[in-house]
Order: structure tokens, then sequence, then C-alpha cells
């Protein structure tokens, strides 16, 4: 039975966590092509504090989210969310009931047109449409991918979202990485960090990650081919060169920002003859500053090619469900919260200390002991 209402975390407006409120709420209803989805486990993404904040401005000063479009999308009240795992309960006109019963995870665009192959007004659900840090959510059916892999957890399939992997996935493509290119990951320990290493791989390319020494093993058993430590940025050019070889990297994936991007194009031009394609930067975050001081010479004559990157494609995130369904992506989860805690979980993920390493989820308080509890955290 499907209940009249049921508990969600509601944001109420730009603020701290206060302004994230438990409440009773008329459970939604699926209308045309769409499906009903009891939510299992939610990942928990940078950009839902960062959304809830208001630190996404596009102008010096200004406080706002996402408004690619040409106006905010987020309003009030709103239920957050991206990265939903959970079961079809119930479906919409034109969807085949078959439906009801499988497990899925969300693609979470909220796409502006038909297109496949470029996304340039990104939104998303739990932003622009209520998302999955509630009982229940509605979706569309297209959106919503069955994977019935059985070795793998609700929780650990919420952890594979497409807020981190497509993201991570839309800055290799956006820079052409190719098999045997050299790429910098920075911020490599969080979860667009992680989903990089993994698809570097996938795709043939070698992931030399930035993040403290006290993640190496992880980073290492992933895949990366070293780990440089982030707390040490001084020689930072040479302790490169001597995990490459004295080779340049050939592409770097910016998590970071602020002052250091700069290093970070060094590790790509200090040898310009022993390059066979274009110094490349993509940058999808700013965790170490909003704003870098860059000389344009060092960009121009060097030919150094950058690609902001927020959103993927439709095309994107079929490819990566279909290397989740095949196994070559792995999950990397770090551990789960009850819905009704999601304030805790907040002030964890800010304050996340030396062992974090991946993603958290978070789990309806009705689904916790099977979904859940497997993977608590001491503060849940």
């Amino acid at each position: 039975m499907i209940p009249n209402t049921m508990k969600a975390m509601v944001l109420t407006g730009h603020g701290d966590i206060d302004k994230l409120e438990y409440q009773d709420v008329p459970t939604p209803q699926p209308g045309p092509g769409q499906v009903l989805v009891q939510v299992t486990a939610t990942a928990k993404n940078n950009t839902d504090r960062k959304a809830r904040e208001g630190l996404y401005p596009t102008k010096k000063g200004e406080m706002t989210s996402f408004k690619m479009g040409g106006k905010p999308t987020l309003t009030f009240p709103r239920i957050q969310g991206a990265d939903i795992a959970g079961r079809v309960v119930a479906v919409g006109d034109g969807v085949d009931e078959s439906r009801i019963g499988e497990r899925g995870l969300l693609d979470f665009n909220i796409y502006a047109d038909g297109r496949r192959d470029i996304n340039l007004t990104p939104d998303y659900y739990g932003h622009g449409a209520d998302g999955g840090f509630a009982e229940y959510v509605v979706l569309p059916s297209d959106q919503f991918h069955h994977i019935p892999n059985p070795e793998l957890s609700d929780a650990e399939l919420a952890a594979m979202g497409m807020c981190s992997y497509q993201t991570a996935m839309h800055m290799l493509t956006s820079a052409s990485v190719r098999a045997g290119e050299r790429v910098l990951v920075t911020g490599a320990s969080g979860g667009v960090g992680t989903a990089l290493i993994q698809l570097c791989r996938v795709m043939g390319a070698i992931p030399y990650a930035l993040s403290k020494q006290d993640k190496a093993e992880a980073l290492m058993a992933l895949g990366a081919e070293a780990v440089l430590d982030r707390s040490d940025m001084d020689s930072f050019e040479d302790r490169v060169k001597e995990q490459t070889g004295g080779k340049p990297i050939d592409a770097v994936m910016d998590l970071v920002g602020g002052e250091m991007t700069d290093r970070f194009i060094d590790t790509m031009i200090f040898d310009m003859n022993a390059r066979s394609t274009y110094p490349r930067l993509s940058i999808a975050g700013a965790s170490g500053g909003n704003i870098s001081e860059i000389l344009w010479t060092r960009i121009y004559l060097y030919q150094v090619q950058i690609f902001g990157v927020s959103h993927g494609t439709r095309e994107e995130a079929d490819q990566l469900m279909a290397w989740i369904r095949g196994g070559q992506l792995k999950p990397v989860l770090h551990g789960a919260f009850r819905l009704s805690e999601l304030h805790r979980a907040e002030e964890y993920f800010v304050n996340r200390g030396s062992n974090y390493l991946g993603k958290i989820v978070i789990v309806p308080d009705a689904q916790w002991e099977e979904h859940g509890k497997p993977y608590a955290l001491e503060a849940a």
C-alpha cells in the first residue's frame, strides 16, 4: 500500500542546516511518462550544501543557486537529493506496468530539450524538482535505469550516482582524453575524484591522484598510478616528473580551483616538445577557492584548452549505466545516515576527517534496517 503522506527532509530556504525540516508531506503521484519510486538510498553530494547556501554565483557578490536558463529554478519548499536508488511502486500513463518492482538508479539531470549530445542549461532532481531525501519520489521513466545487479546493495548503487560519475565522465570527454594519456586528478578522494580514477582506467588513461597520503592505499586500489601528497605542494612539478618519468601531464581534471590551478597547469607545459596533444584542463569544482590568478599569456602561448564542466549528456549517462550493469565500475561507499539525521550527515560531510573516501548515503528511516544499518556511521 502506498501511503497518502510520507516523511521528507524539506529545504525551506537558503541558509544553514536549520533550513532543512523533517516533515510529513503528501506522497507524490506519477503523471504521464513517470514512475513513482520508493526511495531506498540517496547519495549525499556537495552540491546539496552549496545550493542550500546559495554558493553558485556567476557574478561577484551574488548569492544564488543554478540559473543557467535565465532564472533560479530552486524554489522553496524543495526536497533535495539527486543520486536516487530505489524501486518502482507505481507508474503513470504510458508506462508499462511491468516496470513495477524494478530496482534502479536515476539519471539525475533535468534536460531542457530532447538532445542527447549537449546540455547547456543544466538542472537536476533535488534542485529544479523534488529529489530523494524522502520516502517516495516521482521521476521520468526513461531516466530511472534498471540496475538488477544482485552483488550491489541499494546503498552501494546510490553511491554510484550520476552526479559524481556523469560529471567525471563529462570532464574526460570534454577534454577528449584518450587511452594512454596521463591525467592528473585533483580532489581525488571525493565522489567525483574516485569516479575519475575508475573512468580513466575504463577508458585506458593513466590517472595520477592528488590527495592526502593516508588515502594513498585506497586510491591505488581504485586504479591510481600514483598518489601525490596535497598537503605538501612544494616542488610539485618535480614530484609529478618523478612519477611520470619526466613526462608532462596530458590533461588535468581540476576539482580544486583557487591558487592551485596555476600549479596544475605547470605540470602540463614544462616540456612542450614532449607533447603530442594540446594541454587540457577540465574544471568542475572550486573547493580551494572561486578565484584563480593565471597569466593569460601562459594560456594562449602554451595553447592550454580549458573546459568548464557541470552536467553531462544523455549519451554519457547511458554509457555509465551500461558500465555499472557490466561491473566495470565499482561503488566507493563511505557510510550511511538515516534521513531523519540529515543534519548530522551534513555536519559530518563538512567536517569529514582523514578517513573519508567516496560517498555517504541517506536512507529513509523506514528502510534503515535493510538498506542503511549495514553501512551505519558512528554518528548515525
